[in-house]
């Protein structure tokens, strides 16, 4: 924290200008001795664009730049900054950063602005993870979910919620030292009646997040099946676009294809894999163990059939492991003669959900899309939630799960000891959360995410 660190803020690359941030204690100084403008920022107001150049070590003027500097507090690090306005090209930020690291400054490491300012006390945790997901926003819906985060309003919820954790716990530690009151501080009722709004409300704002998280990272669909069922084929039908090599020969897709598509407000996060099968092939047997994973790690499950030829015994082998998880039957290639039905297939899958579909002709493709979305949100409309990440939600998840066990503690009356340990658990996952209870290796994992400059 005591480093002036640099990076560039905009992506790399040509543009029309590429911005130059210089975070940290002394800044301006260091500005100063690579700026040449008619005054030193030093003697500018703060957030105040000013003309000037920049030069060399060696006094050489190589690019004529806007800079601004900010005052400890009101900045997005809440510390001194500085940030240069570069023309857009590789060359005049990576000099300009070049000079700042000669004058003392040090490259930042991903995520270290964003890090400063939580440690700082500018955001809280869950703000500064969102600002994550506004940058990988795909979608509206993403974008504002994120933003209320941004906005506080996560936090805001999490906070009177752990406010009133430690309301409720304090009363059962009164009662754990003062055991000859007869009533108690707080009767079983009450303190039974408290945690069921505790966890009705804990399971709402999850909800919100689970809806949020969705339109975050998007539902992770792999497209599964023996070769040559037209899985390549289906997901060009999806994508509406030729992203994938289709050809009659078994076996082209070796490696796997991810492509995302939006539908209704949502990111779908399509995995074309390899053909499942028994091969000999050394390069084809990496993509069957790829789409092996893939079929694994995905939300969703599209398994596609060939309706024009017979149901082989890998397919019902693959449909006896696909049973287990949550997956569509796509019945492919509906517009030539049927050697297997939709009917034929429930009686042998009878609690698969299946569509048939022509993904050569596009038909049932919106169909199929539709119920991809259902199946993981149960037709509900995914909107209002708040942008989190897979972290916010385990710690979520296990605020609820050790106050629904402080209420079965309550009610079978099994002590206020035990009774405080639990609550006691919810408190310290709401805790890490927010950050109050946060740990340097937590830190390294969430900002590593981000990318150098932010």
């Amino acid at each position: 924290m005591e480093d002036i660190i640099t990076a560039m803020a905009t992506a790399w690359g040509e543009g029309g200008i590429a911005v130059v941030r210089l975070s940290g204690e002394g800044s301006v100084d260091m500005a100063d001795k690579i700026f040449a403008g008619k005054k030193n920022l030093a003697d500018l107001p703060a957030r105040f664009l000013t003309l000037g150049k920049l030069r060399s070590a060696e006094g050489d003027f190589f690019d004529e730049v806007l800079a601004v500097r900010f005052d400890k507090g009101a900045s997005y690090t809440a510390e001194e900054c500085v940030e240069f306005h570069c023309h857009g090209g590789l060359l005049p930020a990576q000099k300009c950063i070049e000079q700042l690291c000669s004058a003392g400054a040090r490259l930042a490491q991903p995520g270290e602005f964003t890090r400063r300012a939580f440690v700082n006390g500018r955001i809280d945790l869950p703000q500064a993870e969102a600002v994550l997901g506004i940058i990988r926003a795909e979608s509206d819906e993403a974008l504002y979910a994120s933003s209320r985060t941004l906005q506080g309003t996560f936090a805001e919820k999490l906070s009177i919620l752990l406010d009133r954790m430690t309301g409720l716990a304090a009363f059962l530690e009164v009662d754990l030292d003062f055991p000859e009151e007869d009533d108690g501080y707080i009767a079983r009722d009450e303190c039974e009646n408290r945690l069921d709004d505790l966890i009705r409300e804990s399971g709402a704002i999850l909800d919100g997040c689970r809806s949020g998280l969705i339109l975050r990272e998007g539902i992770r669909t792999a497209i599964i099946g023996r070769p040559n069922v037209g899985k390549s084929s289906l997901l060009n039908a999806l994508l509406k676009e030729e992203r994938a090599i289709v050809t009659p020969v078994p076996g082209t897709t070796r490696d796997r294809i991810e492509e995302t598509l939006i539908h209704r407000g949502i990111p779908i996060r399509i995995i074309d894999t390899a053909g499942i099968r028994d091969t000999e092939d050394e390069v084809e047997c990496i993509g069957v163990n790829q789409s092996i994973r893939s079929m694994a790690e995905a939300d969703l499950r599209v398994w596609v059939i060939d309706a024009g030829d017979d149901l082989t015994e890998e397919e019902t082998e693959l449909g006896r492991r696909v049973s287990s998880m949550k997956h569509i039957i796509v019945l492919n290639k509906s517009d030539i003669p049927q050697k297997i039905s939709a009917e034929q297939l429930k009686r042998i899958f009878p609690d698969s959900r299946i569509v048939s579909v022509s993904a050569l002709r596009s038909d049932g493709i919106e169909e199929l899309k539709d119920i991809i979305v259902n199946e993981i949100t149960g037709g509900k409309k995914v909107t209002g939630g708040y942008g989190v990440t897979s972290r916010q939600i385990e710690c979520l998840s296990a605020a609820l799960s050790s106050l629904r066990e402080t209420k079965k503690v309550v009610s079978e009356g099994l002590g206020n000891d035990l009774a405080i340990t639990c609550l006691s658990d919810a408190r310290s996952s709401i805790a890490k959360l927010l950050g109050i209870d946060v740990t340097e290796s937590l830190l390294e994992t969430i900002f590593s995410k981000f990318c150098i400059g932010k």
